[in-house]
């Protein structure tokens, strides 16, 4: 999935900083459905489905592969808390995809899930 307008803010970012980063300390507008003590969910600015949203960690990472086993926790509470926006946005079926590096569509380096539904989903995807 592209990141598509996401694209269009990120080369005005500081090499410094993160898009999502500036999400979580609320520098960008987001429209969020869910935040905890570690995790933030928002709505995809460039929704490819129905029901498209952002799950990320509150802590930077830029990838699952730049993730260690002490993120184990993390991943685990990230999958849970995936699973109940799903239910809260009343998707009895969904997809939950990361893209790791700019190879596989990575468009964003801060971990993030995607969590699709609302549509039949085809497979393979891309």
């Amino acid at each position: 999935m592209p990141g598509g307008a996401y694209n269009d803010i990120l080369p005005k970012l500081p090499m410094a900083d993160c898009l999502f980063c500036r999400i979580v300390r609320r520098e960008i507008p987001a429209q969020i459905v869910h935040e905890d003590e570690q995790a933030l969910v928002f709505k995809d600015i460039t929704p490819q489905a129905p029901t498209h949203l952002l799950v990320i960690p509150k802590k930077h990472l830029g990838s699952l592969s730049a993730s260690t086993d002490g993120d184990a926790p993390l991943l685990g509470h990230l999958q849970r808390v995936a699973s109940r926006a799903a239910e809260s946005a009343k998707l009895s079926s969904f997809r939950l995809v990361t893209n790791n590096g700019k190879g596989a569509g990575q468009s964003v380096d801060h971990l993030h899930y995607h969590l699709l539904g609302g549509r039949p989903l085809e497979w393979p995807p891309g």
